[in-house]
């Protein structure tokens, strides 16, 4: 009788078998310790017992870290720029909008809740609100979406504070694109010179500049690049954005939100707000 024959040492000592990975931890890093799970789970705390409320903490957990990672790679992106160089950051700027994706997907997650499920919990937390994400308002600001008041949810935490407020005063990623313009010799310093705590609007002499970029795309071939990567950026930021609202909307309607917004109709506002006007119109003037 012929049939297929086991590697030397039976099955259990084959190369690929489970029992040859490490199984004492005693004295070095496990999977667990490395990324410390036991704090990590010790902060999933609900308040009550309604079952949909593990799912609404565990989305927004994630949530905060991929903003946290967003936030490093933009950083490691604008230092880079703001040193001259357009390659490298493209491949931060990348994952950021990898990132972005896993965001606007946890909203699918979150919209298995029911109105009826959210309603079980919703008293518990009280004014509690993403309104008051620190990750999510650095993200905002680094983008160039800047207002003064979005610092006050901070005050009580000057860890929190100081370096919104460092981010809302200093360049954003944007600004710094537009710096690259200026050393390039397509836009005037003038051009330049706008009040950095505030929203942008739509300068002629950027767009001027970047009617040039795209016009001529083998001459500035990185500035092109960079133009389209950070409209990838926008995109998906408009893609969360519009998730958000559809998520509240079909959660609690067009109730006020418990941060004390007016929930779904603030929402719709902020769907407006476009952080890198130039970049869209250029397509409307090419």
């Amino acid at each position: 009788m012929t049939g297929r024959q086991e590697p030397a040492g039976g099955p259990q000592g084959g190369q690929d078998a489970p029992e040859r990975a490490h199984q004492d931890f005693s004295r070095s890093l496990s999977y667990g310790d490395y990324l410390r799970l036991d704090q990590l789970k010790a902060a999933h705390q609900p308040i009550t017992d309604a079952h949909d409320e593990h799912l609404f903490i565990a989305v927004h957990h994630v949530s905060e870290v991929w903003l946290d990672l967003i936030v490093r790679e933009l950083r490691a992106a604008m230092s880079l720029l703001e040193a001259g160089i357009t390659d490298a950051p493209l491949k931060m700027l990348t994952r950021v909008v990898r990132a972005q994706e896993q965001l606007t997907n946890a909203w699918e997650v979150l919209k298995t809740m029911t109105p009826a499920d959210y309603l079980q919990f919703r008293h518990a937390f009280g004014q509690a609100s993403g309104f008051q994400s620190a990750g999510y308002r650095m993200v905002e600001f680094l983008l160039g979406n800047r207002q003064d008041v979005m610092l006050r949810p901070h005050a009580h935490r000057p860890d929190l504070h100081g370096p919104l407020q460092e981010a809302l005063s200093g360049p954003s990623v944007y600004d710094l694109a537009l710096r690259l313009l200026h050393a390039r010799g397509l836009l005037p310093a003038g051009a330049l010179e706008r009040d950095l705590t505030r929203k942008p609007v739509l300068n002629e002499e950027v767009l001027a500049a970047w009617l040039t970029v795209y016009r001529d795309t083998e001459t500035y071939w990185d500035l092109y690049e960079l133009a389209e990567k950070l409209l990838d950026v926008e995109d998906n930021f408009r893609r969360w954005r519009f998730n958000h609202l559809t998520t509240v909307e079909r959660t609690i309607g067009f109730k006020a939100g418990s941060g004390g917004t007016s929930g779904a109709g603030y929402l719709r506002q902020a769907l407006s707000t476009v952080l890198f006007p130039e970049l869209w119109e250029v397509r409307t003037r090419l």
